[in-house]
């Protein structure tokens, strides 16, 4: 019989592949089969930060993701991909699917570890995060001593995410991008905008970090985190 493949979920950093680990690097280059997503076709960002380290022969496994606000195309995506991803496992070819950041931090490979773990054997690889990696780059800490960090989606709405700034003495604010205005009109109501900083695609070349008060438009890079810092620690 032949022997299954090993399902790899690997975290490949915020941007910057020198921010891969160096067992994140060891699989990825020695994969058979490196699998990742699509945003409506378009090129993976996944893909594009662990390209430098792709095997010559690699087979590239895409899976299109719909960017939609319906749960139903995205599901149905993560379905075809898992049934795509367990034919090379069935035929014996490890699988490395590539995620940015960490892969259970909001990682698309959660989705597909929840379908295909219970059958094939499954290791899950962290990564340097998008917040860790924003603080790391803006030079201040995300929380100390007794300070409590939150983590808010901005897709929460407005009233949830008010609340929560209310009671935070460090936030870390992500999948900014088309929720910029709202969450600075929060900022704004709760006079915490003077200690917002944003950071676009922290690590890549295309780095921007500002005040988020110098900040004009509504939206942003999907890539981009808000850091809000109301503790008593001063650095």
């Amino acid at each position: 019989m032949t022997k299954t493949g090993i399902l790899y979920g690997v975290g490949v950093g915020p941007g910057d592949p020198e921010l891969m680990t160096v067992k994140a690097w060891r699989i990825i280059s020695m994969a058979p089969v490196v699998a990742y997503l699509t945003a409506n076709s378009t090129e993976s960002t996944a893909r594009d930060i662990a390209k430098p380290f792709l095997p010559d022969d690699v087979i590239e496994l895409k899976i299109d993701m719909p960017m939609r606000t319906e749960r139903e195309p995205a599901q149905e995506a993560y379905d075809r991909g898992a049934a795509a991803i367990t034919e090379h496992l069935k035929a014996g070819r490890d699988v490395a699917m590539l995620c940015e950041g960490d892969p259970f931090f909001y990682g698309s490979f959660m989705y597909i570890f929840a379908r295909l773990a219970d059958r094939f054997e499954t290791i899950v690889v962290p990564g340097v995060s998008s917040i860790t990696a924003a603080a790391a780059r803006m030079g201040r800490p995300l929380s100390a001593r007794n300070d409590v960090l939150k983590v808010l989606p901005a897709t929460l709405e407005a009233d949830r995410l008010r609340e929560e700034l209310l009671t935070a003495q460090s936030t870390a604010i992500i999948k900014v991008g088309r929720h910029f205005g709202k969450i600075k009109n929060i900022l704004s109501a709760l006079d915490l905008i003077s200690k917002a900083t944003v950071i676009e695609n922290a690590t890549r070349a295309n780095e921007r970090i500002r005040k988020v008060e110098d900040v004009e438009g509504d939206s942003l890079p999907y890539f981009t985190t808000i850091l809000v810092y109301t503790g008593s620690e001063t650095w």
